[in-house]
């Protein structure tokens, strides 16, 4: 029976498309792809008849779908870095289930995942951070208001801010109800792309340095204690390969 599979592209880099991605996309016979952000390197090469849907509506790739369902092909619907948070994709998913079409979700690598890669660090560092928070500003697209970056801030632990560099201003003043000023943040654009870019510094400087690199979009903004690891030794470290830490797999040493 044909599929409709919901395919993560990965933050930009071709080679970070899961191989289980890969297979399913060079087998597709129409892919629907979010042309404003996925690489077009991934396309290269494919049988599949191709369709950009950055100028279509839902209504417009929903037909699509049907179009090629409807005739025993499979189809991949192809978006930007992992599936899981702004990908649009419950809406689509909604559409399929009314009109008994199967499709399956296949993850990918975030963009918040290749931000921190970028950055050569983890964010959640022993006794720094144990917990990340994904999230974005309140634009055009609302956020409930138990989730303003305000309240959040508080938990003081690592955030990253989606779909917000061209609010830098509004989100450094949400951010210092919880976060010192002198918080570390990055602001990291078009992860793992050639084009990739990194600006590093303090939250109370976050507009300027956004400003002074011309960054107004496509660009995660990273903050928290824990940044600080990849531009000095903490001297934190974990309990996993302590020596005196024993657990099922090691004997105390």
């Amino acid at each position: 029976m044909p599929k409709v599979y919901f395919i993560g592209a990965g933050p930009g880099d071709p080679e970070l498309l899961t191989l289980k991605g890969r297979r399913l996309l060079d087998q597709a016979d129409a892919v629907i792809y979010a042309g404003s952000l996925v690489n077009p390197e991934l396309l290269k090469g494919i049988k599949a008849d191709i369709f950009d849907s950055a100028g279509m509506t839902l209504d417009e790739t929903t037909e699509k779908i049907i179009q090629y369902h409807s005739t025993g092909k499979n189809v991949v619907r192809l978006h930007t870095g992992d599936t899981s948070f702004y990908s649009a994709i419950t809406e689509q998913i909604d559409r399929l289930k009314a009109i008994g079409i199967d499709f399956e979700v296949v993850p990918g690598v975030s963009s918040a995942s290749a931000a921190a890669a970028a950055l050569g660090q983890e964010l959640t560092i022993p006794e720094v951070s144990q917990t990340v928070i994904l999230t974005r500003m309140e634009g055009r697209t609302p956020v409930p208001q138990d989730e303003r970056l305000s309240l959040l801030a508080a938990h003081k632990a690592s955030m990253i801010i989606f779909l917000s560099a061209g609010l830098a201003e509004r989100v450094k003043e949400e951010l210092l109800a919880g976060y010192a000023p002198d918080t570390p943040v990055a602001v990291v654009e078009k992860a793992s792309w050639p084009e990739q870019r990194i600006v590093r510094g303090m939250l109370n400087d976050l507009p300027q340095l956004v400003e002074s690199a011309g960054i107004k979009k496509t660009a995660l903004i990273l903050v928290g204690a824990a940044l600080a690891a990849s531009e000095s030794m903490l001297g934190k470290e974990s309990l996993l390969y302590n020596k005196d830490f024993t657990h099922e797999y090691r004997n105390r040493k």
